[in-house]
């Protein structure tokens, strides 16, 4: 399989500061998205830490394989699986030893959402800490990957609220789980067997929150490049009210 990548960012309509960060690194197959929180500017810190972190880390680990990793690898996961891993642990030490350190940045944290690929292979990671999502949009529909780590999502799995009673839930904002939060983290990752033609959609929660999948499958149904439906999906955002900041990562699945 071949993999091609392509985000965009925006500040939204509400904020004046935008706190999410992402990378695209094709040579690497690695793609991330971090939606940052916390006072002041902190949020925007621990989202910037988190993707230059996991970016120094693949970068200098393709560079050099026999680099001491560090964390331990899991031996239940394969190597690929592990190394988006331990990106993501230490990217979440860095963030809490920053926070630990400095007064003003204490409480930071990030969420992230994160794709693995390797050029010719069909077999994709995809890893996430937070509410950040991942989609998949093949055949004319959208589905969600990822599952929220939110105080929201486990009212739902408790069946405490419907879905439909979830859009007027008062605490939609709370992250059970964030990088930055404790020394440790447990990072939830899957292995996915691509097909040719699926697109997977990394973004921030101003965009899931914002466009519902119904238009997001509208939207890329209209076979447009992934630069054009990457503006197109923040532009319906901003229209919808643009309520956070909004970042979008699109990943294109093809044949070699």
């Amino acid at each position: 399989m071949k993999y091609s990548g392509f985000g965009k960012t925006d500040v939204g309509m509400k904020r004046e500061l935008n706190e999410d960060n992402f990378t695209v690194l094709s040579d690497e197959g690695v793609f991330v998205v971090a939606d940052g929180m916390g006072g002041h500017n902190a949020g925007e810190v621990a989202s910037e830490i988190a993707i230059k972190t996991i970016t120094e880390f693949f970068k200098a680990s393709s560079l050099d394989e026999d680099m001491t990793w560090p964390y331990k690898l899991d031996p239940s996961l394969s190597l690929d699986a592990n190394k988006l891993m331990v990106g993501i642990k230490f990217a979440n030490r860095k963030i809490f030893k920053s926070a630990s350190a400095n007064t003003s940045y204490a409480g930071m944290g990030t969420t992230v959402v994160s794709i693995l690929t390797r050029a010719g292979e069909k077999d994709i990671y995809v890893a996430h800490v937070g509410d950040s999502r991942c989609y998949c949009f093949y055949n004319g529909e959208v589905s969600q990957v990822t599952e929220d780590h939110s105080l929201l999502n486990e009212y739902i799995k408790a069946g405490q609220i419907t879905k439909e009673q979830a859009k007027n839930f008062p605490h939609k904002n709370v992250i059970m789980r964030a990088l930055g939060m404790k020394d440790n983290v447990l990072v939830e990752i899957q292995k996915r067997t691509t097909k040719p033609g699926e697109i997977y959609i990394l973004c921030s929660d101003g965009l899931s929150d914002m466009v519902p999948e119904n238009t997001m499958s509208e939207i890329l149904s209209k076979g447009l490049s992934l630069e054009e439906t990457a503006q197109i999906l923040i532009d319906t955002a901003n229209a919808n009210g643009g309520k956070d900041n909004i970042t979008a990562i699109l990943v294109k699945v093809e044949d070699n």
